[in-house]
């Protein structure tokens, strides 16, 4: 079932969505005007977070996805749900100083694993039946 990995899809999109958002705010705060991207260390890891995250959906989404039609949907879905809460992990703490967003960086980093690891597996499995 599709539903399950679009509904990620959407979630993960959402995610960005705040991110991005967070970065706007951010530039207000601390007074860092377009288009710079210095200038303030609070600024500067803000906007890290909303980078390093559209850097890592360009490796999660293929994989969510070839992990859902080789694997599964289902199974597919939850490792993305831990994906997002690595994520949400990850900013929580790189907000308030880069040191901590180890963990969530960790959490986002070995779902990506297990997706990739499934998705080669799945994707042999297919070729030898």
């Amino acid at each position: 079932m599709e539903i399950y990995p679009s509904l990620v899809t959407v979630l993960t999109l959402f995610l960005y969505f705040i991110l991005t958002i967070n970065v706007g705010r951010a530039r207000s705060k601390y007074n860092v005007s377009p288009p710079a991207t210095t200038g303030n260390p609070n600024f500067e890891r803000v906007l890290r977070v909303q980078q390093n995250t559209i850097e890592q959906m360009v490796l999660f989404f293929p994989l969510l996805w070839i992990f859902s039609l080789y694997v599964s949907p289902i199974w597919g879905a939850g490792i993305g749900g831990f994906w997002i809460l690595g994520r949400i992990v990850y900013a929580w703490g790189y907000y308030q100083a880069a040191e901590k967003r180890i963990l969530g960086f960790a959490i986002a980093s070995l779902s990506s694993l297990v997706l990739l690891i499934g998705s080669l597996v799945g994707i042999i499995l297919t070729f030898l039946k």
